[in-house]
């Protein structure tokens, strides 16, 4: 049974989220010699008995690279899910970019495509899961990366429970994280000495989630969860393990 703290999957909450996200001023990124990517928070139900765990263990987990404190932290994704949640991947090892990180669902998008046929194909490439545009909720602020792409984020409303199919070759391991994890965590901003804009990271579970992932997240718990319209995260930067 889910504790009475979690966010209900309801259509309440779905028309909560479209009506924040409609009254938030979204910010458009030029290109420039940059590549465009879309990234999707597909909103789901999730269960503690069904949803909760991680199949990597603490030891297979490397924290040596995270900035700033991580005394306690071992880098699992437990203790999340419950409710409404977000669909979070962690990306396999052997990948040539990114290796490892999470990731929400997506990828480059290709000619002809816009950004919703991006997110759309890419969701279905990546967890299997089919949606179409009647799934759009709404869209937070393009963000620029060190690694030369502008990723635009999308909110897809998914289902309650749908059938997920993660890809092994790009999805290592699929979580439904809940939004009162989101909710709950407090985001801390942490200082480096590669670049004068702070990093931000998101306590998740057992872990941190560092942009750009977590900036999206980050203004979506601002914007869409809370309603703080015209709240921007571009000047929250990547850690640098994260600008390849």
């Amino acid at each position: 049974m889910n504790s009475p703290d979690v966010i209900p999957y309801s259509d309440e909450l779905r028309a909560t989220l479209r009506r924040h996200l409609d009254a938030h001023p979204r910010a458009v990124c030029d290109l420039g010699d940059r590549k465009h990517a879309a990234v999707a928070i597909v909103i789901v139900d999730s269960h503690v008995e069904h949803h909760d765990g991680d199949p990597l263990l603490a030891d297979d987990i490397d924290m040596t690279d995270v900035p700033g404190e991580v005394v306690g932290l071992d880098g699992r994704m437990i203790g999340v899910a419950g409710g409404a949640a977000f669909l979070l991947c962690r990306r396999p090892s052997r990948m040539n970019r990114h290796a490892g990180q999470w990731a929400l669902p997506g990828g480059r998008v290709d000619p002809g495509e816009t950004a919703l046929d991006a997110a759309l194909r890419e969701v279905d490439e990546e967890i299997g899961l089919r949606l179409d545009g009647d799934a759009v909720v709404g869209w937070l602020d393009d963000y620029p990366t060190r690694s030369g792409y502008v990723i635009s984020p999308i909110v897809l409303w998914g289902g309650a429970d749908p059938e997920l199919r993660p890809s092994p070759d790009e999805v290592l391991a699929l979580y439904r994280v809940g939004l009162h994890a989101l909710r709950d965590g407090e985001p801390r901003f942490v200082d480096i000495p590669e670049s004068d804009r702070p990093v931000v990271q998101i306590p998740l579970g057992n872990d941190l989630i560092h942009a750009p992932t977590g900036a999206v997240l980050y203004q979506f718990r601002q914007v869409a969860m809370a309603g703080r319209a015209g709240e921007r995260v571009d000047h929250l930067e990547q850690p640098v393990f994260a600008w390849r």
